[in-house]
């Protein structure tokens, strides 16, 4: 199993006219999450893609619990609980300041070949870094 934790502060430009984070950027926060675990595990997105894969999202659920707002300091729990094949999934949690759960997500990639643009397996380096992770 795979875990980081991010934290980001909500951006005035990220909230609506109510003063609440925008339901779409959400999304965002993910995207930053994960890519940031990966980076930590010792992947990058640019590596994959000079490696030849594209992770394109084919599943996203998103479960609103509370909500956030302008200056809320938010704690964006990322975990990977299963060894990634063609797919690789993230669980999402974000907590507030006052550290209450707000928000639940996952996120599902597909591997996907840059010169076919078929599902395809990972590379040998990612599965490398796999193998630190999943025994």
């Amino acid at each position: 199993m795979i875990t980081d934790e991010l934290e980001i502060r909500v951006r005035y430009a990220e909230t609506d006219n109510m003063g609440f984070v925008y339901y779409g950027n959400y999304a965002i926060y993910y995207e930053i999450a994960r890519t940031e675990l990966t980076r930590n595990m010792g992947l990058t997105y640019k590596q994959m893609e000079e490696d030849g894969i594209f992770l394109p999202v084919n599943l996203m659920e998103i479960k609103y619990i509370k909500s956030a707002r302008y200056d809320d300091l938010l704690t964006i729990k990322t975990v990977v609980e299963q060894r990634p094949s063609l797919r690789m999934v993230f669980r999402h949690e974000i907590y507030n300041q006052d550290k209450e759960l707000i928000n639940i997500g996952k996120v599902s990639l597909v591997f996907i070949n840059a010169k076919t643009g078929k599902p395809c397996k990972p590379t040998q380096r990612f599965e490398k870094v796999m193998d630190k992770y999943f025994k």
